[in-house]
């Protein structure tokens, strides 16, 4: 089943000719089904980049998905054209006063782990969005600084500055092989990693009701799921395209700032050999299952999310 998206959207295009089944509005109301869903809170600078990212992984499932962008209402982005964000976007006051409901909303990363949470100039709408998604959605998926954020807003686990940057392809373990959320995951795998900030295993052990499910010996815990929130968190970036981590080397490089290699990524280490994509399969497995496990539980009336369960 598709994704639906506006045809104007870049991702329809993209996505339709990469095979994946996008549908328009206008034929998704003629379908006597409930689609589910799922927004995006994208934090990214690049905007369009991200949203085909996303877009891509939870297209692939065989559920119709109604897609919806939502930005902070007062940030303003300088990398994404004001007539996208006007066209594509809902503020997050406007969705928080609509009283809409989602099944699913994932939260992006950003490129401010250098500031302290309440430091960032939208930290306070933002941790109203975390307290909404309590009441207003299914399951949140926090990616990255995203993930960090809603960890230290729902459980004060918090992030630590890295000597160097973590930045690269880096082995991960399976911790929890019998997870719904990990159906078809081998052992061991490699996923994109690209952050100056770490979580530690040993402060989400400490804090009630948090599970890790991917971790790394290399750069720590990955994919962490908190049942009482209805929440995963996952540090790392399995949402990347092949040549993602390339442009963020490319940009550094070209600008002269200090950056690695990124490890395990090019052949041979080296970065004039195009990259290799490990991790897609994987990818999709874990967003697929997302999905699914959000199908399997949400109300079938939008309205009953959030509600208190009878006892």
């Amino acid at each position: 089943m598709p994704i639906t998206l506006p045809e104007t959207l870049p991702a329809f295009d993209i996505l339709s000719a990469e095979g994946v089944m996008v549908m328009s509005p206008g034929r998704a109301a003629m379908q006597d089904i409930r689609p589910l869903r799922i927004g995006l809170l994208n934090l990214m600078p690049k905007k369009i980049q991200t949203e085909n990212q996303f877009a891509r992984l939870i297209g692939a499932t065989p559920l119709q998905i109604e897609f919806q962008l939502i930005r902070m209402t007062d940030h303003e982005t300088r990398n994404t054209a004001a007539e996208h964000m006007e066209e594509f976007y809902r503020p997050f006051a406007e969705v928080e006063a609509s009283g809409d409901k989602f099944d699913g909303l994932i939260i992006t990363g950003a490129p401010i782990e250098h500031l302290e949470f309440e430091d960032v100039t939208y930290w306070d709408e933002l941790a109203r969005v975390f307290a909404w998604t309590q009441t207003h959605v299914h399951s949140t998926f926090g990616v990255c600084w995203g993930g960090m954020a809603m960890i230290w807003h729902f459980h004060g686990v918090k992030k630590h500055i890295l000597p160097a940057k973590a930045f690269g392809c880096f082995r991960h373990q399976n911790l929890a092989p019998a997870s719904p959320l990990l159906r078809g995951f081998s052992d061991d795998f490699v996923i994109p990693v690209s952050r100056w900030t770490e979580m530690r295993q040993a402060e989400i052990e400490a804090a009630p009701g948090l599970v890790t499910l991917l971790g790394s010996d290399e750069v720590g815990p990955c994919l962490v799921q908190d049942e009482g929130h209805r929440a995963l968190y996952i540090f790392n970036h399995f949402e990347y395209d092949t040549g993602t981590l390339k442009e963020e080397y490319d940009r550094d490089v070209a600008a002269g700032k200090p950056i690695n290699v990124p490890m395990n990524y090019y052949p041979g280490n080296d970065p004039s050999r195009p990259p290799l994509n490990r991790w897609r399969s994987h990818a999709h497995l874990l967003y697929g299952n997302w999905i699914n496990e959000i199908y399997q539980t949400t109300p079938f009336r939008l309205e009953e999310i959030g509600a208190p369960v009878a006892a």
